[in-house]
């Protein structure tokens, strides 16, 4: 069965999921072998057999992350045991991370790396070049060899790529198939068109773990949301006239390729998914069975009428974004729309990515990068014609931020996270969801759609009171501080919030980070700041470092934050909640002795996309408007301020500064192991109390501290697991 699992972030987690489902894995298979023997005591001990375990996180330092947990745990087994394991684990992540091409590897972008990638490696360049040395020798040789056992990380598989000629990508990609355990993104599994090229061997018997699952529900939006600008059409059009040009081309110079191309469609899109592996980078976004048993429509099965097909297509939604006011729509009246107007059918529609797919690999066209529009607006052309509940169609004239500028943009946007994540639920026999903040933990089976069998919240088992979470809910003038949207130009309530950083910066040592609701609200408080001189005060003990939204900056402005705390000269870093800080990124130790959430991260309540998932959610899952937005919020401060605790050594002050974190409602959705530290009288401080209860905590932590302290309370030997265990054997006994 399915369960959600709230574990506390940094307390191992992660190696005790790996430990468990590893050991049943393993006992699963010794039942296996010696089922047939009379004297196995074993029989029936372990119902379900698991023959292989996914685990999926986010990000790529938490896949290396877990993938060197995993290396521990073997390691353990073979010292352990006195033999090698019989055991394969690998990460599997995006080409660009694993690409070892002396000049596609060059490349940053991710799109780029991936058309340079199938110009390289697909089906019909390979056979063009079967004799070339140059070209990578995977699909010769190494699909008849077995990656040897272990634990690769993307490190090592690049390694084994390079020693052997192989491309490291779909070595994995091969690999995945027959190894104990994989490693890799959500997107392998919750996205369609993902999941069909990497994820669709699995087998059944698997136990899928989705690790810091706290934002799920919006990885399984965003993978069926499709976004098409004007400048998306105009991509497309120039995409088409190419594609017109080859057709026209390759009619003259190897009809007989069109002609097959024909052939596999009447016969049906099961037939023609040829070299799916390594060629079907455009995968259709839903994949219904039925679609693949039928043959594609009659109307499109040429090259040339699909082509105008597309054309007539593209410049019906060019024609719906010239719009003077907002649009919203179902797929049924956009369908019933472009039939009136157009004439354009269903059933068509929903063939168009398979359709697109089949006549690039027949047209042999390399460059996917240049395809990408046209790819998103056939993607929405099956997915309209597929959906008729859960999805929504917004048009847009301009960006709310730019009313004066005409920008029009068409939304098809998912309301409902379970159709993603449904196909998962259905087709594994056990799916964990767990994170270090899932509170409450009952929005998820809702938001979801699933039945969990096991649904629990677990506490943070320490020899000391390493967390400090208070709730400072007015500044030293007694005016109450909070981020909500009246007070956010109040010029007490920025000027309350500098005086806590700069008095906290003063008294806690190292590495200090901060988190604000919006960029923008950030922006106009630190400008703030500047003005009023409250700046130089906080720069005066320690360095500032500030998130920006360009990448290649937060990366610079972490590193040197990094060094500030490692020197002794300590920090203060101020960032964004739902920025590329908040996620992912672990300020264990000294690199985050104290946490700051100013105000309450709540989403931006406007957007016209979270409308329509708030009616949706209120008219079929009866969750109210105010729970969700404040069960989002939570979630997302809950995380800011857990990034300050990584382990049962490490100890950190999480300052939660908003009047409104007072109040029972916004409290009571914190994580289990925060609240339990959140007693009465640390929840309506002042600036002055809170940096006084900050001092206190620092000085009982700077007591001498290590690891015998924790034995016995935190951390057990052996010979104390062995008699728990011995314990729990004893009163199990009794009860029989």
């Amino acid at each position: 069965g399915h369960c959600a699992l709230e574990m506390p972030s940094g307390t191992g987690k992660t190696i005790s999921l790996l430990s468990l489902i590893i050991a049943y894995q393993k006992y699963c298979d010794l039942e296996i072998t010696f089922a047939h023997d009379p004297r196995c005591l074993m029989k029936n001990a372990y119902p379900l057999h698991i023959s292989k375990l996914i685990y999926c996180s986010r990000t790529v330092p938490e896949i290396e992350k877990a993938l060197e947990e995993m290396k521990i745990l073997i390691e353990y087994y073979e010292k352990e045991t006195g033999e090698k394991q019989k055991f394969l684990g690998l990460g599997l992540s995006a080409r660009k991370n694993l690409c070892i091409h002396p000049e596609v590897s060059k490349e940053r972008d991710g799109k780029i790396v991936d058309g340079r990638c199938l110009g390289l490696t697909a089906s019909y360049i390979r056979r063009k070049h079967q004799e070339d040395p140059s070209v990578e020798k995977f699909d010769t040789f190494g699909r008849d060899s077995v990656l040897p056992p272990g634990v690769y990380n993307l490190d090592d598989l690049k390694d084994f790529g390079m020693k052997q000629g192989w491309c490291p990508y779909f070595l994995a990609r091969y690999s995945i198939l027959h190894a104990n355990v994989v490693v890799y993104s959500y997107y392998y599994l919750l996205d369609p068109k993902i999941a069909d090229l990497v994820s669709k061997e699995m087998s059944k018997q698997s136990v899928v773990v989705f690790d810091e699952a706290h934002n799920i529900d919006n990885v399984c939006i965003e993978s069926m949301t499709v976004k098409i600008s004007r400048k998306t059409i105009d991509r497309c059009q120039t995409a088409l006239d190419i594609m017109d040009k080859k057709v026209k081309m390759i009619k003259e110079t190897d009809k007989q390729k069109l002609q097959e191309e024909y052939r596999r469609l009447v016969e049906g899109l099961r037939a023609a998914s040829v070299s799916r592996e390594t060629d079907m980078i455009l995968a259709n976004p839903v994949l219904p069975d039925d679609i693949l048993k039928d043959a594609v429509p009659g109307n499109i099965r040429i090259a040339d009428h699909f082509v105008s097909f597309l054309k007539r297509f593209v410049e019906y939604i060019k024609t719906r974004l010239r719009v003077q006011h907002v649009v919203q729509e179902t797929p049924m009246s956009f369908l019933h729309h472009i039939k009136e107007t157009v004439c354009i059918d269903k059933k068509p529609l929903r063939f168009c990515s398979e359709r697109l797919q089949s006549l690039m690999h027949t047209l042999e066209i390399i460059n996917n990068s240049e395809f990408a529009a046209l790819s998103a607006s056939a993607s929405f052309a099956t997915l309209v014609s597929t959906y008729s509940k859960g999805f929504t169609i917004i048009i847009e004239p301009f960006d709310d931020r730019a009313p004066t500028i005409p920008d029009p943009v068409l939304h098809f946007s998912c309301m409902d996270a379970s159709i993603a994540i449904k196909p998962v639920f259905d087709r594994f026999q056990s799916v964990v969801i767990t994170s270090g903040t899932l509170s409450p933990l009952d929005m998820y089976p809702k938001i979801l759609n699933f039945r969990p069998v096991s649904m629990s919240s677990y506490t943070m088992t320490l020899a000391r009171p390493s967390l400090c979470p208070i709730i400072v809910t007015r500044g030293n003038d007694q005016v109450a501080i909070s981020s909500k949207f009246e007070s956010r130009e109040d010029i007490a309530v920025m000027r309350n919030y500098g005086n806590l950083l700069a008095e906290l910066a003063a008294s806690v040592p190292d590495g200090v980070v901060c988190f604000f609701p919006s960029y923008i609200y950030m922006e106009s408080v630190v400008s703030f700041w500047c003005d009023q001189g409250i700046m130089n005060n906080i720069i005066k003990n320690k360095l500032l470092f500030i998130e920006t939204q360009d990448l290649a900056e937060t990366v610079l402005a972490l590193e040197n934050y990094y060094k500030a705390c490692e020197n002794g000269r300590g920090a203060i870093l101020l960032s964004v909640a739902r920025g590329k800080v908040s996620e992912g990124i672990d300020f264990d130790h000294h690199y985050g002795r104290a946490v700051l959430m100013f105000g309450i991260p709540y989403v931006y309540t406007q957007s016209r996309k979270l409308r329509a998932r708030l009616d949706y959610l209120r008219e079929n899952y009866q969750i109210r408007e105010n729970d969700f937005l404040t069960f989002d919020a939570m979630r997302h401060a809950a995380q800011c301020v857990g990034r300050a605790i990584r382990g049962k050594s490490d100890y950190g002050i999480m300052v939660f500064a908003d009047k409104r974190y007072s109040r029972l409602d916004k409290k009571g959705k914190l994580p289990k192991w925060i609240q339990e530290y959140l007693k009465d009288s640390v929840c309506d401080l002042t600036t002055d109390e809170a940096v006084q209860i900050s001092k206190r905590f620092l000085r009982q932590m700077a007591a001498p501290f290590n690891k015998e302290d924790q034995l016995g309370l935190s951390l057990l030997t052996v010979e104390q697991l062995e008699s728990k265990e011995g314990q729990e054997t004893a009163k199990l006994a009794q009860r029989s």
